[in-house]
């Protein structure tokens, strides 16, 4: 006789979007004038676009067991540069942007070269590779916020309305879709899971490992490079905002791996979570006007997913515990993904041959 689950109406994938509503019921009643507004769904639609962009680059290398602290800094490093580069060196707006994501595409390929080759630990080699970008953009700005381009073709880039809100918001849909499709639904998302799941296990299995970690840190920093320019259009150039959205992405990232596939870093828990919490913060600042919201929303939302997380596996840990280590010494990308617990605490390996 089968044993009934009690019903427990969405809340472990969904619970993201009970708080959602949750926060939309509470301040719609407390400060309907100024929350039930659209101006305030096209603002809060518009200013998440970019940092949940980043939260989406961050995701990348996450799947694959790997950090990618430089984010922030090559987010605003890439900022600055297409600025200057339109500004100061007369370049024209397709080719400012076209050198930008390039040099940031090879920032990756370096932090790549650090965890790959050398085998420097993902979270030091990246940490590394911020300083050195954060001092990039001291040289290349001498510590000067450039004026922004002149140019109406710039600000359309991501200030032009479709159905009320900025463009900026259709591109974080596109590349949400993209990368949706790509983690889950194709043989590249696969050997990303298994190698974040068990590394050893995904080589064993056949996984090129170091290939797949390094091509993950280059399309994460390439994909930061595009948020930084978009930034760059929508806000102006910044000096110091990169930083900033670091904190914000973790939170994000490991908030999402609890919603719509929990265990998992995904990109449609990620892109709610950005949202969910960007929605209790605006509530809260139309009330008590206070400007840390921010900070502490963000900062008691990566505790608790890491925490939930942590608890949630204490009972799967156990029963392997139970049952011994043994691991599968061959098959497919998905019995080396199945092998281990993957998602919301990434091993951060030293890739080694997987010739």
């Amino acid at each position: 006789m089968a044993i009934q689950r009690p019903t427990d109406f969405g809340l472990r994938r969904f619970s993201g979007l009970y708080l959602w509503a949750f926060f939309i019921l509470l301040f719609g009643v407390w400060k309907p004038g100024l929350f039930l507004t659209q101006s305030t769904l096209h603002s809060v639609a518009a200013a998440q676009a970019v940092p949940a962009m980043l939260a989406l680059a961050l995701l990348i290398p996450l799947t694959a067991g790997a950090y990618d602290l430089s984010v922030g800094a090559v987010i605003n490093f890439s900022t600055v540069l297409v600025v200057i580069l339109q500004t100061k060196n007369h370049m024209s707006m397709g080719l400012a942007i076209a050198l930008t994501i390039v040099v940031c595409l090879a920032i990756g390929a370096a932090s790549g070269f650090f965890v790959v080759v050398l085998r420097v630990n993902s979270f030091v080699a990246t940490l590394g590779i911020a300083s050195v970008v954060a001092a990039l953009q001291v040289i290349i700005s001498g510590q000067t916020q450039p004026f922004p381009p002149i140019n109406s073709s710039w600000t359309a880039l991501t200030q032009h309305q479709v159905l009320g809100f900025q463009i900026v918001v259709v591109y974080l849909i596109v590349l949400a879709i993209l990368l949706w499709w790509v983690l889950d639904h194709t043989p590249i998302g696969r050997n990303l899971y298994a190698i974040g799941g068990n590394p050893e296990a995904a080589r064993l299995a056949g996984v090129r490992v170091s290939g797949w970690t390094f091509l993950t840190l280059v399309v994460s920093a390439g994909i930061s490079g595009v948020a930084g320019v978009l930034y760059a259009s929508q806000s102006g150039p910044s000096l110091t905002f990169g930083q900033t959205l670091l904190l914000p992405a973790f939170a994000a990232a490991f908030l999402g791996s609890t919603q719509i596939k929990p265990g998992r870093y995904n990109v449609w828990g990620t892109v709610l979570a950005v949202y969910v919490l960007a929605t209790g913060v605006q509530g809260f600042q139309y009330v008590t006007g206070a400007q840390w919201l921010s900070d502490m929303f963000n900062g008691i939302a990566l505790l608790a997913a890491v925490s939930f997380a942590v608890w949630r596996q204490k009972p799967k840990l156990r029963r392997r515990a139970g049952q011994g280590s043994a691991r599968p010494a061959g098959g497919s990308p998905q019995q080396a993904e199945s092998a281990t617990l993957p998602g919301t605490e990434p091993k951060v390996v030293a890739v080694g041959d997987d010739r």
